[in-house]
């Protein structure tokens, strides 16, 4: 339970903080051992990043997304173009280590410099790269990138439908917050949102367990993981 201060007036209130408002995300290269990203460079990734999201049986990967599938290459680039150099969103480009391809986006998002939180979304990894260490490892660097400013809070939020995120989401060590009915509409379909969220009290443990387990040691040769990640709240 959060600690509760009782003021002069017999009333329960928050404990005092001390909130440095924290410099916009920075928007560097955030290097792992599995994956890397990098400020979105439309002309430069476009084209693998089609490549890796076509490659896909069908267009699944889309359902939850509020854009997208694209029927065209130029279709991609043109919608790139557009969300490229942006700082809320601020678009970050996935590379695979293991052959230094692009294979997915993602995004800072929601950046609220006064409250310290930032919001990760627009998450899409091609099927090559999905169930990789590598996803994981692009999601805690983003993490360690956020925390690391000083903010004090990062948010996830899904369609309540979308299963495999709200899974996600517990796995990397977000607590469900709740879910806002008709919460926005997209794609023609109502949208309930559920929301979870990480504060930096949590971070110190829910980094310590991503380091356990993205130590080289915890995969086989075949990159398959020896123990799992055990970050559910």
């Amino acid at each position: 339970m959060p600690e509760v201060i009782i003021n002069e007036h017999g009333q329960p209130v928050g404990v005092s903080v001390e909130v440095t408002t924290p410099e916009p995300p920075p928007a560097v290269p955030l290097v792992g051992t599995y994956a890397t990203l990098v400020l979105l460079d439309a002309a430069a990734h476009g084209e693998q990043l089609f490549e890796a999201f076509s490659g896909a049986a069908d267009e699944a990967d889309w359902t939850y997304l509020p854009y997208g599938p694209f029927e065209s290459v130029d279709d991609f680039m043109s919608w790139l173009f557009h969300v490229e150099g942006q700082t809320d969103p601020m678009f970050f480009t996935v590379v695979d280590n293991r052959d230094d391809t692009c294979a997915g986006l993602a995004s800072y998002l929601r950046i609220d410099r006064y409250a310290a939180s930032v919001e990760v979304g627009h998450i899409h990894f091609s099927r090559d790269i999905q169930g990789t260490p590598a996803t994981t490892e692009a999601m805690f660097l983003m993490m360690v990138n956020i925390f690391a400013a000083g903010y004090r809070r990062y948010e996830w939020k899904c369609d309540d439908l979308n299963v495999p995120s709200r899974a996600a989401a517990l796995r990397l060590g977000f607590s469900y917050e709740g879910t806002f009915r008709q919460a926005t509409h997209y794609k023609g379909r109502n949208r309930d949102t559920a929301w979870f969220g990480m504060t930096d009290q949590d971070w110190h443990q829910v980094r310590a367990e991503f380091e356990r387990w993205l130590d080289p040691s915890n995969f086989d040769a075949d990159g398959q993981q020896r123990s799992p990640l055990h970050n559910r709240r």
